[in-house]
């Protein structure tokens, strides 16, 4: 943003302490390039965040508004389940949503949004296993996969697409879970060649699971919203968990369905609104 440009209003918001600075685009305002998204998430002299999401007009019939997601690093990704929440919090307090029964166009294609008082819940799709579609090289389709690290580690993971890439490990216990050090390894390893986010999950009971990731573009995040689907999707396929299963991260809790193979899977959980303001740089 040059000297000369108008201060950029933005809402600060998060989802599970997931955070976002929200930018309305919807007057036809271009996003912000990569230096610029790197200054407003900059913590110690930018607003500070994981993403930024820029909400614009709608490309598709039927959605009120469009959303992008952009990381800290300035790179774009293509789905944020804690930001659609925002998202649509957001548009529902502009007036441009009702309070449910409504539709989110994304990078990753059309979300119908329901609330229940302060938690929306967004249908974010049916997950994509095969490897083509995360995507992952090098394996043949499998429910679980085991490989080498170039530093030697041995490592066992699922694999999922919500739109964006996920790999999934389950871990005996998530406080000692070496998620910085895995998690950049396999963002940087040959089998993922859009990098991934990697979730570090473990199993509390049947419809209980504990979780951590470490996003690509951000690095270990509060809550991820596509991270929390993509576990139960991995963990409930494989038997380990049931269908509908609250997932708690560091941030909060979200509750996650997916009924059957063949359905959409939904996630549920809370939206909120920290301050408002005025970016200039």
């Amino acid at each position: 943003m040059s000297a000369s440009s108008p201060p950029l209003r933005f809402s600060k918001m998060h989802g599970a302490g997931n955070d976002f600075v929200v930018l309305d685009l919807r007057d036809g305002t271009p996003p912000p390039d990569a230096e610029q998204c790197r200054a407003l998430a900059d913590r110690h002299v930018g607003v500070g965040c994981d993403q930024i999401l820029t909400i614009e007009a709608p490309h598709a019939a039927g959605a009120v508004a469009r959303y992008r997601i952009w990381n800290a690093d300035g790179s774009s990704s293509q789905q944020c389940g804690n930001g659609a929440r925002c998202v649509a919090a957001w548009l529902v307090r502009d007036g441009a949503a009702g309070a449910s029964g409504f539709v989110l166009e994304s990078p990753a294609g059309l979300h119908a949004v329901d609330c229940d008082g302060a938690h929306f819940r967004i249908a974010m799709g049916v997950p994509a296993f095969a490897p083509d579609d995360v995507p992952l090289v090098g394996f043949a389709a499998a429910p679980l996969y085991t490989g080498v690290l170039d530093d030697g580690t041995p490592v066992a993971f699922g694999a999922a697409s919500m739109g964006n890439p996920h790999a999934v490990i389950e871990v005996d216990d998530l406080q000692v879970a070496p998620v910085a050090r895995i998690g950049a390894a396999l963002q940087a390893s040959r089998w993922f060649p859009e990098s991934v986010n990697v979730g570090f999950a473990q199993v509390l009971a049947t419809d209980r699971i504990a979780l951590r990731v470490f996003e690509r573009g951000v690095g270990e995040t509060r809550a991820c919203g596509s991270g929390a689907c993509a576990a139960v999707a991995v963990l409930a396929r494989r038997g380990r968990i049931a269908r509908c299963a609250d997932v708690s991260l560091p941030g909060g809790t979200l509750r996650i369905a997916w009924p059957e193979d063949t359905a959409t899977l939904t996630m549920a959980g809370p939206a909120a609104f920290v301050f408002e303001g005025e970016w200039s740089a």
